[in-house]
């Protein structure tokens, strides 16, 4: 395409050079390649049964190894709560109070969420917060009809004149009730951290956010600090990185010309949450804990879940170990037949490497040089949950674009739709991701691998979507614990349901793990 001027001019102001660009039409033109499942990873064959594990001893092995460990996490932020409450915003939308009841609207349109929210509103968070609002604004609230009272509360929830819920990142909107205070999910992430992500009484916490908020995130940290530092007998170090904007992707239409504005700008969006690989590679640290911003629980669990990220951390340090004393092995050129033979095993059967047919034939330092290399990556334990219908990427063995078999977490948006073999394989997916990772970005020598080495680039896709009522296509860079880790050390590990509590809408907050009574 001829680019303007103008469009020159912006490119240089996100940072987005033409040789990019022009590599992200062609993407348009031409597709990604599709991803080739062999069989989904199950326990016992691509995941690590809990069983198989000694919980107790790696918990207590973590603990004691985390004093003279630099420990942080990394927890994607930047998501506004719009989604959770898209079904009041469509109520609102297409609700006439004159012309009908709440409950007749609920049963025409089949909205049995609506219904829910209705009967559990007394439990949400900030139920008291709004009521208390409402009763300042209207005098007369007391003497106003029942359905006059819901229509209110939920505008006075969403309203850039009210509480504002429905345009705040979701970490900012308050999920669990105290006695004494309610509690956004931004708070529950730092006393979480300080149980199982602290190093001698400091936790370091870094959050990628929308530039838009920072000053919210900054104000909330400063009014909590003090009060989550007393109770933890712990210090927080909290930082704060944004999407850049030279990750942002071209949009096209139909025929997969570039969007261009009204005011002749080219039109860009964000590549989805493979954009903050760049963010993560910024952090440098012995362990990375990794967990969305809606998956917390109230005080009552965080013991129960905290012990399973330090099972899971202590079983990375426990391969880390072992996969350095190989590097080590390699590197002094001291490895006997026998060593080799153990070291073949321990990629196979710890790391889930399959070795190339024609491995064998590969002279002795050839070997060796390939099994070096197949140690020398970054390394992730990830917790896997039994699959229940949530949305998300599952576990998958896949061949990669080098032809090798490997682990992979996979989209339901990179599973080639019309291809019935491949539908037929993803959904025999027993397990989900729930984004609950442990990951090691240091070689053996301390120096930290550069992460963007280490993704494939080929995994991004294509998605639909609609602007201003016109049908228009984006693209998502490959996943940041999808195709950005692709060429990571990846070993998938069976935890329980408990650790998984996710806040996609807001009556996920009536489920037990999110109230206290």
């Amino acid at each position: 395409m001829k680019l303007t001027d103008q469009n020159k001019e912006q490119l240089i102001e996100k940072g987005i050079s033409e040789e990019v660009l022009h590599k992200q039409l062609d993407r348009f033109k031409n597709g990604f390649p599709v991803i080739r499942l062999n069989r989904p990873a199950t326990v016992g064959d691509g995941i690590v049964s809990l069983k198989q594990l000694n919980k107790t001893e790696l918990i207590k092995f973590y603990e004691e190894q985390v004093p003279q460990l630099d420990v942080i996490k990394f927890v994607p932020a930047s998501g506004a709560a719009t989604r959770m409450f898209k079904f009041l915003h469509e109520f609102l939308n297409g609700f006439d109070p004159q012309e009908d009841s709440i409950n007749s609207y609920i049963n025409l349109n089949k909205a049995p969420e609506l219904f829910t929210f209705f009967i559990g509103m007394e439990k949400f968070p900030f139920y008291k917060k709004i009521i208390k609002s409402l009763k300042k604004k209207h005098s007369d609230w007391a003497a106003k009809p029942v359905q006059s009272k819901k229509i209110l509360f939920i505008k006075e929830m969403l309203s850039e004149n009210g509480s504002n819920y429905g345009s705040m990142p979701k970490g900012l909107v308050p999920f669990h009730k105290y006695k004494d205070h309610t509690a956004t999910a931004f708070e529950e992430h730092l006393f979480e951290a300080s149980i199982y992500a602290s190093s001698n009484q400091v936790a370091r916490l870094h959050f990628t956010i929308a530039p838009a908020f920072k000053n919210h995130f900054k104000e909330e940290f400063d009014r909590i600090q003090k009060i989550v530092e007393e109770k933890t007998n712990t210090r927080f170090k909290i930082s704060f990185s944004h999407q850049s904007a030279s990750s942002d992707t071209i949009a096209v239409d139909d025929n997969n010309e570039a969007v261009v504005l009204d005011n002749g700008c080219l039109f860009f969006r964000p590549a989805g949450h493979g954009a903050l690989l760049e963010n993560l590679n910024q952090l440098d640290a012995d362990l990375i804990f990794i967990k969305n911003i809606d998956n917390v629980t109230t005080s009552a669990y965080e013991k129960q879940v905290s012990e399973y990220k330090k099972f899971l951390a202590g079983y990375l340090i426990q391969i880390r170990n072992k996969t350095y004393d190989y590097l080590k092995a390699i590197d002094s050129k001291e490895v006997s037949d026998e060593l080799k033979l153990e070291i073949e095993n321990f990629i196979t059967q710890q790391l889930d490497n399959v070795l190339p047919t024609d491995y064998k034939k590969y002279a002795y330092e050839y070997q060796l040089e390939y099994l070096y290399e197949k140690l020398n990556r970054p390394l992730r334990v990830c917790g896997m949950v039994k699959n229940e219908g949530e949305p998300g990427g599952g576990p998958f063995w896949i061949h990669n674009q080098k032809g090798e078999l490997s682990l992979q977490i996979i989209e339901s948006a990179q599973i080639d739709p019309k291809n019935k073999s491949q539908q037929a394989i993803a959904v025999k997916a027993t397990h989900f991701n729930p984004v609950d990772l442990i990951c090691s970005v240091r070689d053996y020598k301390g120096n930290k691998f550069n992460l963007m080495d280490f993704c494939d680039e080929e995994t991004g896709f294509i998605t639909h979507k609609s602007r201003n009522g016109m049908c228009i296509k984006a693209q998502e860079l490959p996943g940041l614990w999808n195709g950005g880790m692709a060429y990571w050390n990846t070993i998938f590990v069976e935890v329980p349901l408990i650790t998984f509590n996710p806040v996609k809408t807001v009556n996920d907050l009536l489920k037990s793990a999110h109230q206290l009574d």
